[in-house]
């Protein structure tokens, strides 16, 4: 059965120049995608390899060019569709080796309080990735963890995202996994030690809930780091909407 088509309202627009992504972005990806963001990059694939959604179907919300997914990711699924409006970002994406099964759908799922509800309709079976976009974006209503919660229990989800944004370089640089949830505060603390933080709060933390956390730092430039948190869910089988394969 096909996807019902979007609404006029519901489509993904095109946007060249972003404040989270656009031309700014392709431009510190080309200077620091092998160097300086090298290390987060390996922290996304070691998530990525462990996430075992047993769907055959993904969706990717927000993947820019996949910068950040590792060679191969893409075709360990059947079929893989893409939301992401900037028009460069889908080119360069298209032309990744392991990009055979990929394709490129306009629903808009994060700018209105039932994108999230509209997103689970469209896709009843797949898999969803949240590709750092969600930190990106600011929550239609509430926040993200209720909207995620609420219309996406059924789906098995994953998501990296910005936790905070700060110019204060870190003490500690080491990957982290937290066995409970910390506050803010507190998991901060594992990195940044000794007085208060000036910094952007992306009000993301905890986003898959009462489970483990883990953390990695990206510095986006030499004067920028932000907190990234992995969050994964997988639905009950009581609440799950796909067919598990293999």
């Amino acid at each position: 059965m096909s996807n019902p088509a979007p609404l006029l309202h519901d489509l993904l627009h095109d946007h060249l120049l972003d404040p989270s992504g656009g031309l700014i972005y392709h431009l510190r990806a080309m200077r620091y995608r092998h160097g300086l963001w090298a290390p987060f990059h390996a922290s996304v694939a070691e998530w990525l390899g462990a996430w075992q959604p047993r769907r055959p179907r993904l969706v990717i919300v927000g993947p820019n060019a996949g910068y950040a997914l590792p060679a191969g990711f893409i075709q360990r699924f059947d079929s893989v569709s893409a939301l992401e409006p900037d028009p460069l970002a889908r080119w360069l994406l298209r032309r990744r080796p392991d990009a055979a099964a990929l394709s490129f759908e306009r629903l808009d799922c994060l700018t209105r309080p039932d994108g999230l509800a509209r997103l689970a309709a469209a896709y009843p079976d797949a898999a969803i990735l949240f590709s750092n976009v969600l930190g990106q974006i600011k929550a239609p209503a509430e926040n993200w963890p209720t909207l995620l919660a609420r219309h996406l229990g059924g789906h098995a989800w994953a998501s990296y995202h910005d936790v905070i944004s700060t110019a204060r370089p870190p003490q500690q640089r080491q990957t982290r996994t937290l066995a409970e949830p910390h506050s803010l505060e507190a998991t901060l603390a594992h990195f940044w030690t000794g007085g208060e933080i000036a910094l952007t709060d992306h009000e993301t933390l905890h986003l898959g809930g009462k489970q483990s956390c883990r953390y990695a730092l990206w510095p986006i430039t030499p004067k920028r780091w932000h907190l990234v948190e992995w969050a994964v869910h997988t639905p009950s089988p009581r609440t799950s909407t796909g067919v598990l394969s293999g």
